[in-house]
This record gives C-alpha cells, structure tokens and sequence, in this order.
C-alpha cells in the first residue's frame, strides 16, 4: 500500500493495517473546494498536517464542512514539490502515545498545496484566484516566529525585505510582503471581508502578523505602489481582522522508528527526505496526541465550526492568559532550557532527557517555582494542570522522538518570549528576582550553547538560527578553561532589548547571567557542576 489516491481504493486492506480513512468523498470536496475556497493556509509543515488539516478533516468526516483547505509555502518549495505533489496531497498522521502504541491516520482535507512565490506563476496565480473570490473566509499561518521578522538584529530591514519595499507588489519574495500582495489582489477584487490568523507557536501572534502586515502596506503606499484605501481597509478588524491564538503540540521530526512500524503493516515509501533548504520530511507526520488551539473569535466572513473539532474561541483577552500560560512558562521556556542543556550535555531526545535529575530540577523549578507566580489563569485551562501534564506525561513520553537540536532550532527569535516575559512580568509587579535561579540559568546555558562547544569540551553543531553570523562573533575569543577571555563579550548581547525584550544589564539577572557564564566555561563538566551547584 502506498499514500496516493489510487491505493486508497483498497479500503480493506488499509483498515486491516489499523489505518483511519476519510469518510468523505475527497474528489468532490476537492472540486466544491476549488470553486469557492474557505481556507488557505501558510506553512505547509508537520504542525499544519498533524494537527490543523486533522481538525478539517474531523469537520468534513462528520459532515459539518465540505470544502477542504488550500496549503501554500513561500519558503520550502520542494516541501510542496515531494511531499504534497508526490503524494497526491494526501499525509499518513501517526499519533505517538505514551503507551508506545500508535494510531494512524490518512489526512485528505488538504486540497491543493501551492508554492506562494510571484516566481511560480501558475501556482501564484491560483493563489491570487483564492485571493479574489468572496468565500474566502480566512487565511492562517504556522511559518514560525522568524517568518514575521522585517528587521535584522541591528535595526534595519533585512536586505530582501528592504528590495521588497522598493520594488512593490509584484515582485515581492519574502513571507510577509507576498500575503500582503495577495491581501492587495483581494482588496482590488472587491474589498471582501477576511481573518488573517496567526496559529504559530508566539506571543501576540495577532498582533505581531498584523504590524508586518501593516508596515509592508505603509512602506508600499509611500512609495506609491498601493492606495490609501488599502491600508485602511487592512487597518479596519470589521474587514480584515488578526486574531490572536494559541496553540500546542509536540510535533518532532518523522522518526525511523515510527517509519519502520509502517512498513511492518504494509504501508511502503514512508522513508524520510531532507529538502536542499534542510527541512526534514516525510510522507507520514509524527506527533503527540495532546493538542491545544484557542483562537480569539473575530471572523468577519465567517468561519469553519472548528469548535466541534476541539478548538477554544473565546475573546482576546482569554487568548492571551492561555498564550502566556504556555509560551511563557508551562510549556515553551521548559523546552528551551531542556533544548540547549540537553546539547551541551550530549542528549540527541527530550524523553532521555527527562531521567537526567539535574534538569529535571532545572525545568520544574523553571515552570513551578519561578513561572507560575506570574501567571494568571485563564479559566479554560488550569496552569497547574498544565505544567503536571508535561511534566508527568508529555515530555517524558517514551515513544516521542523529540531533540533537542530541533527545540534549539531559531532560540534566539525564541529567548525574549519563553524568558523575557518573566523578566517584564517581575519587573513590573517590582517581585524580587532573587528566587530567579533556573531562568538565568537557561539565557546562560543558550550563551554557552553559542560557543559550539560542548560540556566535554568536544565540537558541537549549532542548530539553525537566523542570527548564529551575527551572535556568534560576538563570543569570538572566549576559550573553555579560560573565563578571563569572556571580559565584556556578554554585554552587548545581554543588553538588547531586539533580542530579550529589554535591556537585562540594567536589572540584577544581567550579572547574575554572567556569572553563571563565567562558571560554566571553567573547563569541561562545568555545565553539569555549574546545574547542581546552584539547583540543589
């Protein structure tokens, strides 16, 4: 059996391999879905397929949608190219449960996939009709927090985003300034109404989406490639509207493991690629079964019935208690000091991770002690019982492939979110940061992870982040054994407020950090005193 439309045919054969198939007619919601498009989605990745296309999927399964979802890339051409081309669009999901066992599902509410560049004509300009029809109810992303950023770590606009603003529209190649050009062509086509929504994993994700949005049409209009009008329609929520979200699941790289368990039942090429731009990919996704997406609800045309799927819309305020609940201290700040400790200390799995005493210290009084007394409750998840569940069951998941070289992907976009905000939270409740232990610990372990260098002393390949040319000279110099070459190299990190929100030499963590720094490049095994020095 293999993941195409035709083998679909045999529906015994994959019932008899324990897989769930679609219940509806994918021919005909592929032909009702190019006629009058509901949803088109940005960022074709494993998030999307395992979770997002999984809640349309539950919708047209029980007959409460019949159209499906258009999913585009601006950046991964060839994630659209061998994943979704060449297997008829269609995913095996694999749900990873924390009894080791797995269920399996073949995901069809993903109509088309299309590459969202001007370059690729025929794809765009599909897009562009999906853009012009009224039916279009909303647009969402999940392109991670780096695909809203205009601006380098200096200031200025990044070299493609600046090109973009002179030459206008048309020839517009970076995330951003594309959806704004398809926002326009919607605009020009009759000014309907849309949601543009941001599902990524950030905070004030609406609001962020927006202003990349907004700043892009304002720099287009002063330079006379869009009217006034347009940017008072993107400025006006009655007609466009940017709701804010949260969402959450685990969703690790396709694992041999788990590729090997399909091949077993009979299911063949689920072997894993790497695209030329790095990205890992597979014909099935693997992911923990725990998920959460709660969505301000702010729709002006409408909108699926999501909320029989299992989504939460409530208002932006709600959002924003849940997303500060998980992005800033029961799930994302845990990951990222498990992610950059795990790679000093030689961890290749989160779960493994997990038996390892000293980080688990570091993690529960990261989340327990020192984030939970700046959370406020949301009402619709208890912030206790989150932090319990993964702690207790998510993380330690002994069938979960995570690594922490993939949580450690982009942390430098990552660290003013899952820290800085704890930072502005004490600040302004003028809390006393001498109880802040694990989360000085974890911006100076992410310093220490920039040397390259593990806790054995041994080489250490960094994982990709958009600003490892600019941080890393910056630490130029700094030899293990030797913390008197560190001088004042930190400094300038520590103290940008583009990087942790604000300026952290001008409160007491900003030395505090730094000692932790000094301790931990002593010599090797630092790293694993410097943890138990201080956690026990």
């Amino acid at each position: 059996m293999k993941v195409n439309l035709a083998s679909l045919q045999d529906r015994a054969g994959w019932e008899k391999a324990g897989v769930r198939l679609p219940k509806y007619d994918i021919m005909e919601m592929r032909r009702k879905t190019a006629e009058a498009p509901i949803w088109v989605h940005f960022g074709a990745g494993n998030i999307f397929r395992a979770f997002i296309a999984a809640l349309q999927q539950r919708l047209l399964d029980e007959g409460l949608s019949d159209r499906g979802i258009i999913a585009a890339d601006t950046f991964d051409v060839d994630n659209i190219r061998m994943i979704y081309g060449g297997y008829d669009n269609l995913t095996m999901s694999v749900t990873l449960n924390a009894d080791a066992t797995i269920d399996k599902e073949i995901v069809a509410s993903v109509s088309e996939a299309l590459v969202a560049q001007p370059a690729e004509e025929k794809d765009y300009a599909r897009l562009c009709e999906a853009f012009a029809v009224p039916s279009l109810q909303m647009i969402s992303f999940t392109i991670t927090e780096k695909g809203y950023a205009l601006r380098q770590i200096d200031g200025n606009y990044m070299k493609v985003v600046a090109e973009d603003l002179a030459n206008g529209p048309e020839k517009a190649r970076h995330a951003m300034t594309i959806v704004t050009a398809l926002l326009y062509h919607r605009y020009q086509s009759g000014k309907n109404p849309i949601a543009v929504v941001s599902m990524d994993n950030c905070s004030h994700n609406g609001e962020k989406l927006q202003g990349s949005i907004l700043e892009v049409a304002k720099a287009w209009q002063q330079n006379g490639f869009v009217p006034e009008g347009f940017v008072a329609w993107l400025s006006d929520e009655k007609q466009v509207s940017f709701p804010w979200s949260m969402i959450d699941k685990i969703t690790p790289r396709p694992a041999p493991e788990v590729q090997k368990m399909l091949t077993e039942v009979g299911i063949e090429d689920m072997a894993p690629l790497e695209t030329p731009r790095g990205t890992f990919v597979a014909p099935f996704v693997n992911a923990e079964k725990a998920q959460y997406l709660v969505i301000e609800d702010k729709f002006p045309n409408g909108r699926p019935p999501l909320e029989k799927a299992g989504v939460y819309f409530t208002d932006r305020d709600t959002v924003n208690k849940t997303e500060r609940m998980k992005v800033t201290t029961c799930l994302n700040p845990l990951h990222t000091a498990l992610a950059v400790y795990g790679c000093l200390l030689g961890y290749t799995l989160i779960r493994e991770e997990m038996k390892d005493e000293d980080l688990v210290k570091l993690i529960r009084r990261l989340g327990y002690q020192e984030g939970l007394p700046v959370v406020t409750d949301p009402g619709i998840l208890s912030p206790k019982a989150f932090i319990d569940e993964v702690m207790e069951e998510r993380l330690p998941n002994p069938f979960m492939p995570d690594a922490p070289q993939r949580i450690a992907t982009d942390t430098s976009q990552k660290v003013g979110i899952r820290f800085g905000e704890t930072i502005k939270s004490y600040l302004a409740e003028n809390r006393s940061m001498d109880e802040l232990v694990s989360l000085p610990l974890a911006i100076a372990g992410w310093l220490r992870y920039l040397l390259a260098v593990d806790d054995k002393g041994d080489p250490m390949p960094l994982s990709g982040d958009p600003l490892l040319e600019e941080l890393c000279p910056m630490l130029k110099g700094i030899e293990l054994g030797k913390p008197e070459t560190c001088g004042d190299k930190l400094t300038p990190i520590l103290s940008n407020p583009m990087i942790f929100g604000s300026d952290l030499t001008k409160c007491p963590l900003g030395e505090r950090i730094k000692g932790y720094f000094l301790e931990e490049i002593a010599g090797p095994g630092a790293v694993r005193a410097t943890l138990r020095r201080h956690l026990n």
